[in-house]
């Protein structure tokens, strides 16, 4: 079994820089994963993602460096139990409000007596079949909880929900936290990154990991200089969508 590198990574407060994977596709998401960024986000909140087209992908990056984040659709236990046994190392759970919530989730992704996962490890890639015969003893150690808070009642609780034994780090979700705060026809609302920036140095100071996803790069720089350490860049349907129009606007003028 070998050693979550990017669970490490936060714990040594080494910048990740990162970018979300919306494709649902294994194909593109290698292309990614060669591509050199330090993790990639394989969303199954926003993105038409499921159990096999997560597995798939889970496989395609598995000859690369760069780790795999699943962001689940639910903080749904069973849901969470199979994606832990297929091979996730690395959770994001959305909306995430209270500290309660955040025990619940560290408790779903632990093996007992230190939590509640289920053992099925005949049937579980991430033991490789019982292949790993240490597996369950190390299994607990390797896992990386991360919850997002996006609401004011989760930023109420920030305290708390980042002082819970089992949580990795804490993500912050600009859009889903602006609209909580008012904003949700102003993302670039300056209370939204202030919120953000003070959020961060709250966790940072309580010795969590702290990250976010923008596409603002000083946004993303001025996090990264407040020691955030897992930090998300872009987004590949973005990416895409970019690049296709400007290769066509080389060709036929931009409609206006």
């Amino acid at each position: 079994m070998k050693p979550n590198a990017f669970k490490q990574a936060l714990r040594s407060n080494q910048a990740q820089i990162g970018l979300w994977a919306g494709t649902a596709d294994p194909y593109v998401t290698e292309i990614l994963a060669g591509t050199g960024f330090d993790w990639l986000v394989i969303d199954a909140e926003h993105a038409p993602n499921d159990l096999r087209t997560i597995l798939g992908q889970l496989q395609a990056m598995a000859p690369y460096p760069t780790a795999p984040v699943v962001r689940t659709p639910s903080a749904d236990p069973a849901g969470l139990k199979q994606l832990l046994d297929i091979g996730a190392q690395n959770l994001l759970i959305p909306m995430v409000d209270t500290a309660e919530q955040a025990r619940a989730l560290a408790a779903a992704t632990r093996y007992p007596p230190q939590g509640t996962r289920g053992v099925g490890t005949a049937l579980a890639r991430a033991a490789r079949w019982k292949l790993i015969p240490d597996y369950l003893q190390r299994a607990n150690d390797e896992i990386c909880l991360m919850v997002q808070v996006e609401s004011v009642r989760a930023l109420e609780n920030l305290e708390a929900i980042t002082a819970v034994d089992g949580v990795d780090g804490v993500f912050f979700g600009p859009t889903d936290l602006g609209a909580s705060m008012g904003h949700i026809h102003d993302p670039g609302n300056p209370a939204i990154r202030q919120a953000v920036e003070d959020g961060m140095r709250t966790v940072l100071s309580m010795g969590k990991a702290a990250g976010v996803l923008t596409t603002s790069q000083a946004f993303a720089q001025s996090c990264l200089a407040l020691g955030a350490q897992f930090v998300a860049v872009g987004l590949d349907t973005l990416l895409i969508i970019d690049a296709a129009k400007a290769l066509l606007e080389k060709y036929r003028p931009a409609k206006p």
